[in-house]
């Protein structure tokens, strides 16, 4: 997988793009951590003793899912008769989008972009990472949230917003950075049991920062 935090400051990176239509830009933010939730399915196949293949970088990394997320918000904006709706769900189809493109740009394995009609895409086939690159990938998760994280903070110190959060959100940004202190040595010298427990973290990680990402959202408006 590549980094959830990366994924998620290049959304911050099209703010300008997104305008001040409301709730697009926190689409774009939250859209950018959806695909590598699927890892959910692949902690229940492993604990169940089944197989992972074909749970990663299928469904939520395919160009259907796109479309049926924006079709989805556009048709709760109907209802609702709330066109913040239909802003949260292109948002949410550009965030999503921009993750399966840095997938590709950037990772190592492939992507099923047109999952379930198959087609796996990857550029890097012919490529082989140094192990000790590879080993490393897994703790900078940690980092890659806390940046992100940082970033949040800088957003919300030039706008005067969600003071009130600041603390908590302290401890969260912290927690992070420890975690990637953490498990940098743990990667290259545990060598049974690590990637249970790293992924444990990475998935408490990735939906923490997903929720404080909505819990900072007059910050994200702002900005």
């Amino acid at each position: 997988m590549a980094q959830a935090g990366m994924h998620a400051m290049v959304g911050m990176a099209v703010k300008k793009m997104a305008g001040k239509k409301e709730w697009l830009l926190l689409g774009v933010l939250l859209g950018s951590f959806v695909p590598d939730m699927d890892n959910v399915g692949v902690a229940v196949a492993t604990l169940a003793g089944a197989s992972t293949e074909g749970i990663h970088r299928t469904l939520t990394h395919s160009v259907f899912f796109v479309v049926a997320v924006i079709v989805a918000f556009y048709l709760v904006a109907q209802m609702k008769k709330d066109a913040r709706w239909n802003n949260l769900g292109l948002g949410l189809g550009l965030g999503i989008l921009l993750h399966i493109l840095l997938d590709l740009v950037i990772w190592f394995n492939g992507v099923n972009l047109f999952w379930p009609l198959g087609g796996e895409i990857n550029f890097w086939a012919n490529s082989a990472p140094p192990e000790w690159f590879m080993k490393f990938m897994d703790p900078a998760e940690f980092l890659f949230f806390a940046l992100y994280l940082w970033a949040l903070k800088g957003w919300a110190g030039k706008a005067s917003t969600d003071d009130d959060f600041m603390k908590t959100h302290r401890v969260w940004l912290i927690l992070q950075a420890a975690l990637f202190v953490i498990f940098t040595p743990l990667a290259y010298i545990m060598t049974k049991g690590f990637l249970t427990i790293f992924g444990a973290l990475y998935l408490f990680s990735i939906f923490m920062t997903f929720f404080v990402t909505i819990r900072m959202r007059k910050t994200v408006e702002a900005a």
